[in-house]
């Protein structure tokens, strides 16, 4: 499409929104949303065909009056909440998708160079979970108690301990992003070698259907959310590499605000996972196989569709391309 037909195709909408910014005509939180979205929309656009154009130029004012609008009114809205969880962060999560992609991919990547280096380097567990745990975990084989080392400690101080220990994980990777996200990437490499060693060290101990059953039921809330984590820190890593037409400072503040949110949304499935760890995961020895695989297919399919899929509805319901 030429400019001068894209820009009479778009402009009412374009004036539209500026009578809102001004105060001079009044819409209801959800047309004001709506608008927000066909702006970035035109805005994706603009870039990439006009790049240098000045309606590109205009296109990214509006587009940060619209975000500045958009946010002040849900703040005023009823169930702010709700409409976070369940709108904000998933037109977010589609939006910066293909860095939720690139953080699964990066993952799995380092899990089967993870896989591969235990199999063939006897010490590479040890160097990867240390001496003590593996001993340790040796020991609780033996007994017939491989899940026993989640055992120790009361439930609660169990919970407490963990949560904090996952939060500071998840948080170091949404920091390590100001790094260009190379930190995050050593973050979610390290830990994706660690779960890959977990699991090929007790398969090579006949013990691969008890890991399942007790490092599953709080890790699927827990190593998911930690992808999610590291895509939160590729964004503000590409916001800072990749400002498009926007200044690389202002592109930065917007992709740390977008990423905030994103992180944000991990901490209920963190909190969940450290209570699992803590009050459940214990009795996964005892408990039957079938309600252990049951807490973690519960979990798998509730936050895959909440970042997988939920963002294709809400997108698609409030018209974004």
């Amino acid at each position: 499409m030429r400019e001068v037909a894209f820009i009479k195709q778009n402009k009412e909408k374009w004036l539209e929104f500026e009578q809102i910014s001004s105060n001079k005509e009044k819409k209801s939180p959800d047309d004001i949303a709506n608008l927000h979205i066909k702006i970035m929309n035109d805005l994706v656009y603009a870039q990439t065909y006009y790049p240098k154009s000045k309606v590109t130029v205009y296109l990214n004012k509006l587009a940060k009056s619209s975000f500045n609008n958009v946010y002040h009114t849900k703040r005023q809205e009823p169930h702010v909440v709700l409409n976070f969880f369940f709108k904000t962060v998933p037109l977010l999560a589609y939006k910066h998708r293909k860095y939720i992609y690139i953080s699964f991919i990066v993952f799995f990547i380092c899990f089967f160079i993870g896989l591969l280096s235990t199999f063939n380097d006897e010490t590479f567990a040890r160097q990867i979970l240390g001496n003590s745990y593996v001993t340790q975990t040796l020991e609780n084989i033996e007994s017939g108690d491989a899940m026993a080392i989640y055992k120790s400690g009361s439930n609660w101080g169990t919970f407490i301990g963990i949560y904090d220990n996952n939060q500071r994980v998840g948080l170091n990777m949404f920091l390590s992003g100001i790094f260009l996200g190379i930190g995050t990437g050593f973050y979610i490499a390290y830990n994706a070698i660690m779960v890959a060693v977990f699991q090929a060290f007790f398969y090579q101990y006949n013990s691969f259907f008890d890991s399942l059953k007790g490092i599953w039921i709080h890790g699927t809330y827990e190593i998911f959310g930690m992808i999610i984590e590291a895509a939160a820190g590729y964004i503000i890593g590409a916001s800072i590499l990749f400002p498009g037409t926007l200044k690389r400072f202002q592109s930065f503040k917007i992709g740390v605000r977008e990423a905030f949110y994103i992180f944000i949304s991990t901490i209920p499935f963190t909190i969940i996972a450290a209570f699992l760890e803590g009050y459940i995961t214990r009795y996964s020895n005892t408990m039957p196989v079938i309600a252990c695989f049951a807490i973690i297919l519960f979990c798998l399919s509730t936050i895959s569709y909440y970042y997988l899929i939920l963002p294709y509805k809400v997108a698609k319901k409030h018209a974004l391309r």
